[in-house]
């Protein structure tokens, strides 16, 4: 199994929508993925991830399965962090909390990085734990088994399915480092995507355990092909 993990386009968050220019994102990354084709496509109930997934959808008649659990609110009201000016930010966009959730304190916890009792009276447990049952039947669905002591993936079901979900950044960031077992610290003060950025995991398609492979992170390429900006959230020109 091919999965593709797709960020929404360039967004308006108040009211819930896409630019113009993240239409046209979404316009150009619908085009590089239907060279291929997808055999299922899921998307956050948000309308900019819906909105983003529609030109997909429109190119390969396909309608898009909404999945609620994977809407951005849900994730920032248990991931968000107040600063000493009382900024309210994602936890990892914090220039403090980066410096900490990096520390060998952290580091030693692993997984169970909120379990420091710095993060005591905090959501972030229930958080990453609602993310990790969520994702973790969502991939059973698609036939693929966690075993995360183990640090490996059971293939229940090996296919060949092309699957898509269209969401958003700090949502991912949660969701991809469940899925590679890499500790939600680490993760995501480490690795980001731009907008429409398209993620590729691999599953192996042999029965037995297997190990999720990133052939692609946040890749851009359909927004160079298509003449446009290739600005990190509008703020890094590459």
């Amino acid at each position: 199994m091919l999965f593709f993990y797709l960020r929404h386009g360039d967004p308006v968050y108040n009211p819930d929508s896409l630019t113009p220019l993240g239409q046209r994102q979404a316009e150009a990354l619908a085009r590089r993925l239907a060279q291929f084709g997808l055999d299922r496509i899921y998307a956050s109930s948000s309308t900019r991830a819906l909105q983003t997934a529609q030109p997909t959808c429109e190119l390969l008649k396909r309608q898009p399965i909404v999945l609620e659990w994977c809407h951005e609110h849900l994730a920032y009201s248990q991931l968000d962090y107040a600063g000493k000016d009382g900024r309210r930010t994602w936890l990892f966009q914090n220039a403090e909390m980066r410096r900490f959730l990096n520390s060998p304190e952290i580091r030693k916890l692993g997984v169970e990085w909120f379990r420091h009792e710095a993060f005591a009276g905090t959501p972030y447990a229930e958080g990453i734990r609602r993310i990790a049952k969520e994702t973790d039947a969502f991939l059973a669905e698609l036939g693929y088994r966690h075993l995360p002591e183990q640090g490996v993936w059971r293939a229940e079901r090996p296919n060949a399915e092309r699957v898509a979900l269209f969401a958003h950044q700090g949502f991912g960031q949660a969701f991809l480092s469940w899925i590679l077992d890499i500790p939600y610290p680490l993760f995501s003060t480490h690795f980001d995507m731009g907008h429409t950025g398209m993620t590729v995991i691999e599953f192996p398609e042999e029965e037995g355990d297997c190990v999720p492979c990133v052939l692609e992170l946040a890749n851009d390429g359909h927004l160079w092909r298509e003449g446009l900006p290739t600005h990190y959230q509008n703020r890094v020109r590459f």
